[in-house]
């Protein structure tokens, strides 16, 4: 599912409540509510995936202590064939030594996006997933978000660049000052909303 809208109309806002990182001011968000365990926050977050803006690497630490203290919280058994396998999958296997600060934008967000699923979460937030990246690099990430979606894993993600998320998307929500405005189902999707952009449903969510 894409999350769309002009600056300011709560995307980023919306998955940090989902992510359980900010508290909503009224109402309340319920993440997997046909599953009692899950009610409990620390089962919860361990189901999630997230990747905000911000990269949240530690630049002092090599690619691979990276991830390796990020799967340790989650006592992963196979943490090291999971590491292998997703810095190959992300084309960063030859930078595997290096300090995070010094990668470019780029590698940065390939590798907060592998350390977002080494996990292999059901429910993964990603916050521009595109940005910084070549069109080689979008091309990769995007099949990769497919395969994920293609295993039960759902994906909700924020882009400024809709053709991006195009390929995508089974659901499309538009919001505009904190409220949805339009939502589409994958049959419903109109295709003018990819090249014109959602400027022509704008105006229902202002006061």
């Amino acid at each position: 599912m894409a999350l769309i809208g002009p600056n300011g109309a709560g995307k980023t806002t919306l998955l940090r409540i989902i992510a359980q990182l900010t508290r909503p001011d009224e109402g309340r968000a319920t993440l997997f509510p046909d599953e009692p365990a899950m009610r409990r926050r620390s089962h919860a977050r361990r189901a999630l995936g997230v990747l905000m803006e911000g990269s949240y690497l530690y630049e002092g630490m090599t690619v691979e202590e990276n991830l390796r203290f990020y799967g340790s919280m989650f006592s992963l058994a196979d943490l090291e064939r999971r590491i292998d396998e997703g810095l190959a999958r992300v084309d960063l296997a030859g930078v595997r030594h290096r300090p995070v600060a010094t990668l470019s934008k780029g590698m940065r967000r390939r590798l907060a996006l592998l350390r977002a699923v080494l996990h292999r979460p059901r429910l993964l937030l990603l916050d521009e997933p595109f940005d910084g990246l070549d069109r080689r690099s979008v091309d990769m990430v995007q099949q990769w978000l497919a395969e994920l979606a293609a295993q039960r894993c759902t994906l909700i993600m924020i882009s400024h660049d809709l053709s991006w998320v195009a390929p995508l998307c089974r659901r499309v929500c538009l919001l505009e000052r904190g409220q949805l405005v339009q939502s589409w189902k994958e049959d419903e999707i109109p295709a003018r909303l990819w090249t014109e952009g959602y400027g022509p449903w704008l105006g229902r969510g202002r006061r």
